[in-house]
């Protein structure tokens, strides 16, 4: 008779942070975390195609906190700010928000946050998974730069889903309704101003509210809780399905140091000729001449539904590997395993016909230039 296996448990101490929202995470029934800059991050509460299924027609409210803001402040916060992205931020105004790919002096990512510009000698820096604090106070320290850097306590919390637009503007007014996408408006919680951005790591609709202060936390959360009653709200997290039908990438998982802006099909986002200052701009200048040899891709697995991606698939095309898958799963809605994956130039084209390596076999797969979620426009 086979013993059950007892799976291991993930041990809190101060190292790994809990965040202003773990209570109601813990009341709400999460089942699974993640470490995420030092901090937990919930990745399931009912189960990941039932999340899934209810981030698509109702709306969550997810404890992002992890996002961790590295804070620039002083004469000298635009200049370095400047630096760190191939990404032209001299149009970057007060209520907006850029996402910006950040590299080293190699032109190899390090970050792909959003920037967040609150006054001329102010910015926030929202981070994916990465030391980046790290990096900027050394930049900073070296250059002897008029600026200070630091982790103020300001904690995101996402409400992401199609009625997200009506919970939000039910706790702060009609007028939340006019803040376009990727801006950001200063709103009123307890007599504090916060931010609250559009913005969020799913496509279907929501915003970004900068939490200011642990204390605001449990309050916050529990006022979208009591508005949303009617309309189903639930906690929820980023759910790995959505994520790969959107196309949006894991810094960590689908790219790395290893990668450039470019192959990372975040071309669009980087003005290197203009970026006077950014530290990778000589790389840069050079990749965007040459152009990648392997970009970010998106693919249609064949098969029964995959087990989960912990390592990297390899990609063959004719015996030859031609790239990796980084991250799969079933979609209920599209009936096929998405996938991402970073795939060399000879195979790169829409429709082309490759093999993936899977811990369950080999499958065939099909490459698709875009995201799965706009193959439906």
């Amino acid at each position: 008779m086979q013993q059950a296996v007892q799976l291991p448990f993930l041990a809190v101490s101060r190292r790994t942070r809990s965040t202003p929202f773990t209570r109601r995470v813990t009341e709400a029934g999460v089942k699974a975390y993640t470490v995420y800059n030092h901090m937990l991050l919930p990745t399931v509460f009912e189960s990941v195609e039932a999340d899934y299924h209810h981030l698509k027609k109702h709306v969550q409210l997810w404890d992002v906190s992890c996002e961790r803001q590295v804070e620039l402040v002083g004469p000298d916060a635009g200049r370095l700010a400047q630096m760190l992205t191939p990404r032209d931020l001299s149009n970057l105004t007060v209520g907006r928000c850029f996402y910006t790919p950040m590299v080293d002096e190699t032109g190899g990512m390090l970050n792909d946050p959003v920037a967040l510009k609150l006054a001329e000698d102010r910015y926030w820096v929202s981070i994916a998974d990465s030391d980046l604090l790290y990096w900027i106070k050394g930049l900073a320290y070296a250059l002897r730069l008029e600026v200070d850097v630091d982790e103020p306590d300001v904690s995101p919390l996402a409400i992401q889903g199609p009625k997200a637009e009506d919970l939000v503007a039910r706790v702060f007014g009609d007028q939340i309704r006019s803040i376009g996408f990727f801006r950001y408006e200063y709103v009123q919680f307890q007599g504090q101003h916060m931010v609250l951005a559009r913005s969020g790591y799913s496509k279907q609709g929501g915003f970004e509210f900068y939490v200011d202060g642990s204390h605001n936390g449990e309050p916050l959360w529990d006022a979208f809780m009591k508005a949303g009653e009617d309309l189903n709200v639930r906690a929820g997290c980023p759910n790995l399905i959505e994520r790969i039908e959107s196309g949006l990438l894991s810094y960590g998982n689908d790219m790395t140091r290893n990668n450039t802006p470019h192959e990372c099909g975040l071309g669009k986002f980087c003005q290197t000729q203009k970026a006077i200052g950014c530290v990778g701009r000589d790389a840069l200048l050079r990749v965007a001449v040459e152009g990648p040899v392997r970009q970010i891709r998106h693919l249609a697995i064949d098969g029964d539904p995959v087990p989960p991606c912990k390592d990297l698939w390899p990609i063959f095309a004719g015996g030859k590997k031609v790239g990796n898958v980084s991250s799969a799963a079933w979609s209920p809605d599209f009936r096929t395993n998405v996938a991402i994956g970073m795939v060399r130039m000879t195979h790169w084209d829409n429709g082309t016909r490759v093999e993936v390596e899977t811990p369950d076999g080999i499958r065939t797969a099909t490459v698709w230039e875009k995201p799965f979620s706009d193959q439906e426009d």
